[in-house]
Protein backbone atom coordinates (compact mmCIF):
# COMPACT_ATOMS: atom_id res chain seq x y z
CA UNK A 1 0.00 0.00 0.00
CA UNK A 2 0.80 3.51 -0.75
CA UNK A 3 0.57 6.57 1.66
CA UNK A 4 -2.47 6.84 3.73
CA UNK A 5 -3.06 3.37 2.40
CA UNK A 6 -4.73 3.67 -0.52
CA UNK A 7 -3.32 1.22 -3.27
CA UNK A 8 -5.07 3.83 -6.37
CA UNK A 9 -3.87 7.06 -7.41
CA UNK A 10 -5.96 10.15 -6.78
CA UNK A 11 -7.04 10.57 -10.58
CA UNK A 12 -8.29 6.81 -10.09
CA UNK A 13 -10.33 7.37 -7.15
CA UNK A 14 -11.90 10.32 -8.82
CA UNK A 15 -12.92 9.63 -12.07
CA UNK A 16 -16.10 7.46 -10.85
CA UNK A 17 -17.23 10.38 -8.76
CA UNK A 18 -16.41 12.92 -11.19
CA UNK A 19 -18.85 11.12 -13.90
CA UNK A 20 -21.22 10.54 -11.85
CA UNK A 21 -21.17 14.06 -10.66
CA UNK A 22 -21.31 15.26 -14.02
CA UNK A 23 -24.03 12.40 -15.34
CA UNK A 24 -26.11 14.13 -12.70
CA UNK A 25 -25.33 17.67 -13.54
CA UNK A 26 -26.26 16.99 -17.74
CA UNK A 27 -29.23 15.29 -16.27
CA UNK A 28 -29.89 18.17 -14.73
CA UNK A 29 -29.51 20.88 -17.47
CA UNK A 30 -31.12 19.01 -19.91
CA UNK A 31 -34.37 19.98 -18.05
CA UNK A 32 -33.48 23.32 -18.00
CA UNK A 33 -32.33 23.44 -21.45
CA UNK A 34 -28.94 23.93 -20.49
CA UNK A 35 -25.26 23.38 -21.99
CA UNK A 36 -22.52 22.97 -19.44
CA UNK A 37 -21.22 25.81 -21.21
CA UNK A 38 -24.98 27.66 -20.91
CA UNK A 39 -24.49 26.76 -16.97
CA UNK A 40 -20.79 28.18 -16.98
CA UNK A 41 -21.43 31.70 -18.77
CA UNK A 42 -24.52 31.92 -16.11
CA UNK A 43 -22.60 31.39 -13.33
CA UNK A 44 -19.77 33.48 -14.07
CA UNK A 45 -22.17 36.32 -15.00
CA UNK A 46 -24.79 35.34 -12.07
CA UNK A 47 -21.29 37.01 -10.09
CA UNK A 48 -21.79 40.61 -11.97
CA UNK A 49 -21.89 41.33 -15.48
CA UNK A 50 -18.68 41.02 -17.60
CA UNK A 51 -17.55 43.95 -19.99
CA UNK A 52 -16.28 41.47 -22.72
CA UNK A 53 -16.87 38.42 -24.06
CA UNK A 54 -13.27 37.33 -24.37
CA UNK A 55 -13.37 38.57 -20.65
CA UNK A 56 -15.75 36.24 -19.95
CA UNK A 57 -13.95 33.41 -22.01
CA UNK A 58 -11.25 33.82 -20.01
CA UNK A 59 -12.80 33.82 -16.54
CA UNK A 60 -14.99 30.02 -17.72
CA UNK A 61 -11.78 28.72 -19.99
CA UNK A 62 -14.02 28.81 -22.90
CA UNK A 63 -12.42 29.61 -26.82
CA UNK A 64 -13.79 32.80 -27.53
CA UNK A 65 -14.48 31.64 -31.32
CA UNK A 66 -16.97 28.75 -29.98
CA UNK A 67 -19.14 30.54 -27.05
CA UNK A 68 -20.75 32.34 -29.61
CA UNK A 69 -23.78 29.93 -30.64
CA UNK A 70 -23.91 29.34 -26.38
CA UNK A 71 -24.49 33.22 -25.93
CA UNK A 72 -26.76 33.67 -28.74
CA UNK A 73 -29.02 30.65 -27.32
CA UNK A 74 -28.87 31.80 -23.62
CA UNK A 75 -29.96 35.36 -25.00
CA UNK A 76 -32.49 34.15 -27.53
CA UNK A 77 -34.23 32.15 -24.18
CA UNK A 78 -33.92 35.37 -21.79
CA UNK A 79 -31.46 34.70 -19.57
CA UNK A 80 -28.98 37.12 -20.32
CA UNK A 81 -28.47 40.34 -22.49
CA UNK A 82 -25.72 41.77 -24.35
CA UNK A 83 -25.76 45.84 -24.53
CA UNK A 84 -23.84 48.07 -26.15
CA UNK A 85 -21.29 50.00 -24.31
CA UNK A 86 -21.85 53.68 -24.02
CA UNK A 87 -18.57 53.65 -24.39
CA UNK A 88 -17.27 52.21 -27.06
CA UNK A 89 -19.84 50.21 -29.55
CA UNK A 90 -17.97 47.62 -30.37
CA UNK A 91 -17.97 45.85 -26.66
CA UNK A 92 -21.23 44.29 -26.00
CA UNK A 93 -21.78 44.13 -21.84
CA UNK A 94 -22.77 40.80 -20.70
CA UNK A 95 -25.20 40.00 -18.09
CA UNK A 96 -27.69 37.42 -16.57
CA UNK A 97 -30.98 38.42 -16.65
CA UNK A 98 -34.06 38.12 -13.88
CA UNK A 99 -35.34 34.83 -15.65
CA UNK A 100 -31.51 33.70 -16.03
CA UNK A 101 -30.87 34.44 -12.35
CA UNK A 102 -34.11 32.16 -11.25
CA UNK A 103 -32.50 29.28 -13.50
CA UNK A 104 -29.24 29.53 -12.43
CA UNK A 105 -30.88 29.25 -8.65
CA UNK A 106 -33.26 26.49 -9.53
CA UNK A 107 -29.87 24.80 -11.16
CA UNK A 108 -27.58 24.84 -8.41
CA UNK A 109 -30.14 24.07 -6.17
CA UNK A 110 -31.06 20.57 -7.88
CA UNK A 111 -27.06 20.40 -8.35
CA UNK A 112 -26.28 21.11 -4.45
CA UNK A 113 -29.45 18.11 -3.25
CA UNK A 114 -27.66 15.78 -5.67
CA UNK A 115 -24.56 16.44 -4.05
CA UNK A 116 -26.22 16.07 -0.80
CA UNK A 117 -27.59 12.86 -1.53
CA UNK A 118 -24.02 11.81 -2.49
CA UNK A 119 -22.50 12.81 0.27
CA UNK A 120 -24.65 11.48 2.93
CA UNK A 121 -22.98 8.43 2.42
CA UNK A 122 -20.50 9.78 4.19
CA UNK A 123 -20.31 10.26 8.23
CA UNK A 124 -20.90 13.81 8.74
CA UNK A 125 -17.64 14.76 10.06
CA UNK A 126 -16.05 12.93 7.29
CA UNK A 127 -18.41 15.19 5.22
CA UNK A 128 -17.34 18.62 6.89
CA UNK A 129 -13.47 17.21 6.05
CA UNK A 130 -13.90 16.14 2.59
CA UNK A 131 -15.61 19.32 1.12
CA UNK A 132 -12.94 21.47 3.35
CA UNK A 133 -10.48 19.17 1.95
CA UNK A 134 -11.90 20.16 -1.75
CA UNK A 135 -12.56 23.66 -1.22
CA UNK A 136 -8.65 23.99 0.21
CA UNK A 137 -7.76 22.09 -3.24
CA UNK A 138 -10.02 23.86 -5.49
CA UNK A 139 -8.29 26.24 -8.08
CA UNK A 140 -4.69 25.08 -7.62
CA UNK A 141 -2.20 23.37 -9.91
CA UNK A 142 -2.09 20.32 -7.14
CA UNK A 143 0.99 20.29 -4.49
CA UNK A 144 3.64 22.33 -5.07
CA UNK A 145 7.03 20.91 -5.91
CA UNK A 146 9.81 21.05 -3.46
CA UNK A 147 12.21 21.30 -5.94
Amino acid sequence: MTDEGRSRDLAAMLHPLLNSLVGMERTILAAHGLSMWGYAVLGALGDGPVRTQAALCEIIGADKTRIITTLDRLQATGLISRSPDTSDRRVRLLSITGEGSDVLRSVRAEIRAGEGRLLAALPPADRRGFLRALNALAGTEGPKSST
